[in-house]
């Protein structure tokens, strides 16, 4: 088993682990709405939620673009950086 975490890339890594924070948080809210048994707490659980899915999307993509800057050229990153910001205009407008 540590043979094989040794081979996985450390920026895949840390996206996978980013990913699984962001799970782990998504699943306590949901319990947390449940133990509350209260609509208004639910939404106000939900609203936090609402900032928590974009910034992970932020903060895997830069951890994937920091790693693969050095093979990209500067119009592709330019590509991928416009595409992210019209994945957050979409969200937040």
């Amino acid at each position: 088993m540590k043979h094989w975490l040794r081979s996985i890339d450390s920026s895949v890594l840390a996206m996978a682990g980013m990913r699984m924070l962001s799970a782990l948080i998504e699943l306590s809210a949901a319990l947390l709405m449940l133990v509350f048994n209260d609509v208004r707490k639910a939404l106000a659980i939900n609203a936090v939620l609402a900032a928590v899915g974009p910034t992970v999307l932020i903060v895997t993509m830069a951890i994937g673009l920091l790693s693969l800057a050095d093979e990209l050229s500067f119009s592709r990153l330019a590509f991928i950086a416009l595409g992210v910001a019209l994945i957050l205009f979409g969200i937040y407008k």
